[in-house]
């Protein structure tokens, strides 16, 4: 597992959220791109992982499959994702949880519906619960159907115009604290990795506070390598990992096939960070 040539992927989605492959899609994808160890995390849910495991076991060149979920929290104003890997999907407590934050989903999901509606732009909460299926609706969803409607050109234009913060879409998070969601990762077996840190929008100095908050936390780790990042970037995140005293991650954060996101791609691992699946915290915490 020291080995630079072990592909190495640890957050990704499937159609249990808002990716856009199966978990048995995603797992037989990442075996095509030679991906060794693998983690699906899909938001605030852990309904994909059975028949993820179900297809990594029937396989003839079986990957190292880790079982992970998205979390959602609230910081500050600011939506928060929490990677939590290892964790025992059969856990009480955290298939509770779970429940709860499909409930905020929800909530969430039919008021940014109302808001749109209001902006003359009707139906699109209907059409993103048909398009989410048995997932819960997110803003992923939201954004394909109006790319679908040609009222955007991509995803990321429906967010820039539509989703992001004070726009007509936008919703504030209604999510749980950051410390309540490692307390409940760490009860359920697992490891709590601040997901994609340079991706909030905010400056050098909320970031630093950012990390620093989440390490006194209980936070165990952070993303210091992305899909898409610039050296620089990486650079600054491995810093303020060993900064904080955090272990590195790394993930793609997959969704769908393309050519510039893609499972196990551009994921170089820089010397000098003790990786979280190289520490004694990788499936032993209690």
């Amino acid at each position: 597992m020291n080995d630079e040539n072990y592909l190495v992927d640890l957050h990704c989605h499937t159609t249990a959220s808002d990716g856009q492959l199966s978990p048995s899609d995603v797992v037989t994808r990442a075996i095509e791109r030679g991906v060794n160890l693998l983690a699906i995390t899909d938001h605030d849910t852990l309904d994909g992982l059975e028949e993820a495991h179900g297809t990594n076991n029937a396989s003839q060149s079986p990957l190292e499959l880790v079982d992970g979920v998205e979390i959602s929290t609230r910081w500050h104003s600011y939506d928060i994702h929490i990677v939590a890997l290892q964790v025992d999907r059969h856990h009480p407590e955290l298939q509770a949880f779970l429940a709860r934050q499909r409930e905020l989903r929800e909530i969430r999901a039919r008021e940014i519906g109302n808001r749109l509606t209001k902006a003359g732009i009707e139906g699109t909460f209907e059409a993103a619960k048909e398009l989410a299926g048995n997932a819960a609706v997110s803003r992923g969803h939201y954004a394909r159907v109006l790319v679908e409607r040609g009222i955007a050109a991509d995803m990321a234009g429906v967010f820039k115009r539509f989703l992001a913060r004070n726009k007509t879409g936008y919703v504030p998070n209604n999510w749980g604290d950051m410390a309540s969601a490692i307390a409940i990762i760490h009860r359920a077996g697992g490891v709590a990795v601040l997901a994609h840190p340079s991706g909030y929008k905010m400056s050098a100095k909320w970031l630093k506070k950012l990390v620093r908050e989440f390490k006194e936390a209980g936070g165990d780790a952070m993303e210091v390598v992305l899909g898409q990042q610039t050296l620089e970037d990486r650079a600054n995140l491995v810093a303020l990992s060993h900064l904080n005293g955090l272990y590195g991650s790394l993930g793609s954060d997959f969704h769908f096939p393309g050519s510039f996101v893609e499972l196990g791609k551009n994921l170089y691992r820089p010397q000098g960070v003790t990786w979280v699946w190289q520490t004694e915290l990788w499936g032993t915490r209690e």
